[in-house]
């Protein structure tokens, strides 16, 4: 157990510091360029990312740890998971109006890719140490 607290430690640093630095730029630019009027808040945005991509990577963590060989299978599993919970999630912009419709589905999902890609690089950090 040591090690997957070390391991989740080191990750879970790397990806709030990520998470803090996303945050900051995406405040700013939604503040600046857009006044802030948006039906879901950043903070909102971000938080809902950042817990998924540490669940998902703690998950595949222990699968690996256990010895489980179709971990390519709980990967796909688990992202198709986050869709579903990010449909879930967006649901507000589908049942009120909003005058910059494409900008709150585009300012959810930029960020929503960007950790994904973190996570993938978490996953496969610790995929080629096994």
């Amino acid at each position: 157990m040591p090690e997957f607290i070390k391991s989740i430690s080191a990750f879970l640093i790397k990806a709030l510091l990520f998470a803090l630095l996303l945050f900051l730029i995406h405040s700013y630019l939604i503040f600046q360029f857009f006044n802030g009027k948006l039906l879901i808040p950043v903070w909102a945005i971000h938080c809902f990312n950042i817990v998924l991509v540490i669940l998902v990577y703690s998950v595949m963590f222990l699968q690996t740890k256990k010895g489980e060989k179709k971990i390519l299978y709980h990967f796909f599993a688990l992202t198709i998971l986050k869709m579903i919970l990010a449909v879930l999630f967006l649901t507000p912009l589908f049942f009120k109006e909003s005058s910059h419709l494409r900008l709150e589905i585009i300012n959810f999902f930029i960020p929503y890719f960007l950790y994904l890609g973190l996570e993938i690089n978490g996953v496969y950090k610790f995929l080629i140490k096994i």
